[in-house]
């Protein structure tokens, strides 16, 4: 009896300083910040932190205006493990409302590793012309299992609702820029927390992501935030970033929304705070001719210099001849047929006539033209309009009709004017007011199914490397395809490296594979590295554009 005591005195020993040993263990899903606790979920090869606040709600008064930093003290462990909600938005495919307008949140995925463990920190910043989109659009399990980053995706106000602008001090506009900024500063005070490298983070964005990423850059402090950044397939330079006209769209969303024919912009902003969020933003249908035509009706301006927490105020090209900008590495990107994102929807059939809009082209090329291609506003008169419209049609076209035949004359051109001749001239200009390294990557790999396909509702035509057709190979998007090809499962290894080793490089030096990117500043050739099926190549050209 006497020795079953005493053995049943061991065990119960051993338990207690069990539990006590476990007790004083961390949890690895818990991670404290000046707010307090916050819990994660482990998705088994990484844990995820969701959800998490950087800005108060922009309601109320704080609708329309630039973000505060997100104060409040938890006094429970605050619950990470939800998805983020997508900022409230009209969906243009889906032709819907969705998202939330309190939705000023980023969410962090970090590797399952011993606890100890840093990464380097990739800021991911989503596309969606502006209008649409979400840090759940594009899917990261496959980033998260190649590469040992920490990954960081930030939600920001968008559509009216980020980037509604008067044009005056009242309602300046560039919510959603003024929401990534503070979003980047928390995370440079945050992430070593979560095992993140503070001095090593690369921003990288793809289409309005990438522009908003390169308007990130040309701050002059951004190098404070982030070492490197990375542009997918879009720029500050691109025709449908910095607009001329939103006035114009600012006091036509009032006069939709019943603020009537007010001139005042404090009147209209006052009459904006008053009316419910979604109708807000479901009234940018009335700013499309048909289906996402023109797809960013509201995006980036150039704010008036006396306004408050002012983003940008100055046209980019003038601020990058100023100098005035982020000395950091930066790298931006195109593929070969970006155009077939706006291109392929003229190929959509009707259901009942079977006419494709394409077609439609050549009686309503005037009236389509300037919103399609981004120049309704840049020009003085309709007769200045009409002579630019002439003047393109006959330079991809010649004196032939609009057709299916002709579709890949107007798709060049699309990706043209839309994106690709903006990456040299973007280029160009930084390699001549700046002395960080400027790189230039040209994507050409068709995929078997990609955007093309998809936005068009065809599988009969081929449309080459179309925009996001190297982007989603690293960030899935399901319903465009359900896996990758051999070689594209290498290019999509060799993205995800490029992007680690450019955060952890001390020299900005960036690789794709066994390819070395050509620097160009102090090039007098334009330096361009080609990613294809067969691998990489430096290319050369006489000059930038």
């Amino acid at each position: 009896m006497y020795l079953f005591k005493w053995f049943m005195c061991l065990i119960l020993l051993w338990a207690k300083l069990k539990c006590t040993k476990a007790d004083l263990s961390p949890d690895p899903l818990i991670v404290e910040i000046p707010n307090g606790k916050l819990r994660g979920k482990d998705n088994g090869h990484y844990h995820s932190y969701e959800s998490i606040p950087y800005a108060k709600p922009p309601t109320g008064d704080l609708r329309f205006e630039a973000p505060q930093p997100y104060s409040h003290q938890w006094t429970d462990v605050f619950d990470a493990t939800k998805p983020a909600a997508d900022c409230l938005q009209w969906n243009q495919f889906r032709q819907n409302l969705q998202g939330e307008e309190d939705c000023l949140t980023v969410s962090i995925f970090k590797p399952n590793q011993q606890i100890g463990s840093s990464f380097p920190v990739v800021v991911l910043l989503h596309g969606g012309a502006f209008m649409f989109g979400g840090v759940v659009s594009n899917g990261h399990d496959y980033f998260m299992r190649k590469g040992k980053m920490l990954l960081v995706k930030i939600s920001y106000r968008l559509g009216p609702l980020g980037f509604a602008s008067s044009g005056d001090k009242d309602l300046p506009g560039n919510y959603g820029l003024k929401d990534q900024r503070l979003a980047l500063r928390w995370i440079k005070q945050n992430i070593a927390n979560f095992g993140g490298m503070p001095e090593n983070i690369v921003l990288i964005g793809h289409s309005a992501g990438g522009a908003s990423t390169h308007l990130q850059l040309l701050k002059e402090d951004f190098g404070k935030l982030a070492k490197a950044a990375i542009s997918f397939s879009g720029n500050a330079l691109d025709p449908w970033v910095v607009q001329k006209g939103g006035r114009g769209r600012a006091f036509e969303l009032g006069r939709i929304v019943g603020c009537g024919h007010t001139t005042d912009s404090a009147e209209l902003k006052n009459c904006l705070k008053s009316k419910p969020s979604t109708e807000i933003v479901s009234a940018v249908r009335s700013f499309f001719l048909f289906s996402n035509v023109p797809f960013s009706p509201f995006g980036p301006v150039v704010e008036p210099a006396d306004a408050p927490q002012a983003f940008l105020t100055q046209d980019p090209k003038d601020l990058i001849k100023s100098g005035k900008f982020a000395q950091v590495p930066w790298a931006v990107s195109y593929t070969t047929e970006e155009g077939g994102y706006n291109a392929a929807i003229m190929l959509q059939k009707n259901e009942t006539t079977g006419e494709t809009r394409i077609e439609k082209l050549n009686d309503r090329w005037f009236d389509w033209a300037p919103y399609l291609l981004f120049y309704r506003d840049s020009k003085d008169t309709v007769k200045d309009m009409d002579e630019f419209s002439t003047k393109l049609r006959q330079e991809y076209l010649g004196d032939r009709r609009f057709s299916e035949e002709s579709y890949w004359d107007l798709q060049r051109m699309f990706t043209d004017i839309l994106f690709k001749n903006s990456v040299p001239n973007a280029v160009d200009l930084h390699r001549r007011y700046g002395h960080s390294p400027v790189y230039s990557i040209a994507y050409d790999n068709p995929p078997n199914s990609g955007v093309g396909q998809v936005l068009s509702n065809r599988t009969d035509v081929f449309f080459g490397s179309v925009h996001g057709d190297d982007f989603f190979l690293m960030f899935t998007v399901p319903v465009l395809k359900k896996s990758n090809r051999p070689d594209e499962e290498v290019i999509s290894k060799n993205l995800i490296r490029m992007i680690k080793d450019f955060a952890l490089s001390e020299t900005g030096t960036l690789t794709f594979g066994e390819c070395i990117f050509q620097n160009n500043v102090n090039s007098k050739e334009y330096q361009v590295l080609r990613i294809t099926r067969n691998g990489c190549q430096n290319e050369q050209y006489d000059q930038f554009l």
